[in-house]
């Protein structure tokens, strides 16, 4: 194995944003069969230290991989393109609009104390999310080179993640 190597290399699986889950699982398990440390505890320190050391980094693919905006951003840093995540802010004002009034949404369903508004607005929510994912399956296609595009998107599905994050914490707390 090489630590150099890619994750979907990794796990055999092609480079993509839409992956099979199921073979991502499969291959996940037959790679920690291979080099979890448990196999290795009978070889010598610097084996039991390459065995953790890929163990380590089967995990960190296994996790960035199964997790959408994860497996986006790796995309983007494959192909040399910063996402732009913690320098990169702006987004167009029609957007960063319509965040602002579904947080005023939510805080206010929670306020009310309005379990189906919240539910409602989970599920619009989600529904935008898979949108995004299929622009985002789009523009990371490898025949498209429109990096800035898809960071943009990686950008707004951030947003769309902490939004779903807030109602679900609004909807644990009225339940309580």
């Amino acid at each position: 194995m090489d630590l150099q190597q890619d994750y979907f290399s990794l796990f055999g699986l092609p480079q993509g944003f839409d992956i099979d889950k199921d073979r991502l699982e499969q291959a996940y398990r037959d790679c920690q069969a291979q080099v979890h440390p448990d196999r290795h505890a009978h070889r010598s320190d610097a084996e039991k230290r390459v065995s953790m050391q890929w163990a380590t980094h089967v995990n960190e693919a296994y996790r960035t991989l199964r997790k959408p905006l994860l497996r986006a951003r790796y995309m983007l840093s494959l192909r040399g393109v910063d996402a732009g995540i913690e320098t990169n802010t702006a987004m167009a004002p029609a957007f960063l609009m319509e965040q602002m009034e579904w947080r005023e949404g939510v805080e206010e369903a929670r306020e009310g104390g309005d379990v189906s508004d919240l539910e409602h607005m989970r599920q619009r929510l989600d529904l935008h999310e898979r949108e995004l994912h299929q622009n985002l399956s789009g523009q990371l296609a490898e025949d498209v080179t429109d990096g800035e595009l898809a960071a943009d998107t990686v950008r707004r599905l951030m947003f769309i993640e902490k939004l779903q994050i807030e109602i679900d914490d609004a909807l644990e707390a009225l339940e309580d």
